[in-house]
């Protein structure tokens, strides 16, 4: 038999990293799609603060969370100024993408609302700085320094910084909030009026200035700007949803830490639809039709975070 060869030590310092690596990733990930509002550019995000981790020399970092954070931060940075020329030519109406999570995410409220589809919305009229600096303040509560040194300003400035993005998102967020219980009774409600075409059904359970926002990315039919009124929006869900001749099936499903509904159309997944709960009443309606925005839906087991 042939003896097996000997670890050497960058052998042993890789396993290592891959150890503290993937012991943050759940934090890091979110991080990344907080700051993104794609799974998929969050996972490339990972990748690449895998690949400056493993160059890392350990023996010179105090704290590994925080320079894992710091790495992630100016990695999805870079990736988000990037992008903003693609969602400056997206087609239609922009979603971030559905993200499947677990019922314990629901029940944490802080980190449900943080991941909130009316909450990322929010988040997209921030620069990328004020979303990195609310991201890392808000949800995560990093101490300013430790921000400081990840989007590369000064203390004084993150707290500047961090006072003007929190000012804005607190004007344009959600203010009424509801139970975990209260608002899956509501999304309840509107996949019973859903299935059976109850338009009056429907809009007992919606807000009188709900809107829905739909995104097919140029691929699948989508309304090019927002619906406004609890009447236009039930006409066009029990309308255009359930078309004769085509046999439509309604799943619950948590997604973004919230309860909300995935859309089967003649067995195929169509989209799925994220709900704002606010008073009992649905406020928003985000029904993500983008092919490339659900190809994970189905087959990717759903997340816990942090």
């Amino acid at each position: 038999m042939d003896t097996p060869p000997e670890s050497t030590g960058s052998d042993r310092a890789t396993v290592e990293a891959t150890e503290t690596f993937v012991a943050h990733r759940r934090l890091l990930f979110t991080v990344a799609y907080e700051m993104l509002g794609s799974a998929a550019d969050a996972d490339d995000v990972l990748q690449e603060t895998w690949l400056r981790w493993v160059e890392v020399d350990a023996a010179h970092v105090d704290d590994p969370r925080a320079y894992l954070v710091r790495i992630t931060t100016r990695q999805a940075l870079n990736r988000l100024r990037s992008m903003k020329r693609r969602r400056e030519e997206y087609v239609g109406s922009w979603l971030p993408e559905p993200l499947v999570t677990t019922p314990d995410v629901a029940a944490d409220v802080e980190l449900a609302e943080s991941v909130s589809m009316a909450l990322m919305l929010v988040l997209e009229t921030l620069t990328p700085t004020e979303r990195a600096v609310y991201v890392l303040r808000e949800a995560f509560g990093i101490g300013y320094d430790e921000i400081a040194a990840a989007v590369g300003k000064t203390s004084a400035a993150v707290q500047q910084i961090a006072h003007r993005a929190r000012r804005h998102v607190e004007a344009r967020r959600p203010r009424r909030t509801v139970t975990a219980r209260q608002a899956e009774a509501a999304v309840e409600a509107f996949r019973r009026a859903l299935e059976t075409r109850d338009l009056q059904g429907m809009l007992d359970v919606l807000a009188p200035d709900v809107v829905a926002i739909s995104d097919g990315g140029g691929i699948k039919q989508a309304t090019p700007r927002p619906i406004m009124s609890a009447d236009k929006v039930a006409r066009f869900i029990v309308g255009g949803l359930t078309k004769n001749g085509v046999a439509l099936s309604v799943e619950p499903t948590t997604v973004n830490g919230s309860a909300a509904l995935a859309l089967h159309v003649d067995g195929q997944l169509d989209g799925v639809i994220a709900m704002c709960v606010e008073d009992t009443r649905i406020t928003g309606l985000y029904y993500v039709r983008n092919p490339h925005k659900l190809s994970h839906i189905e087959s990717e087991t759903p997340l816990t975070l942090r």
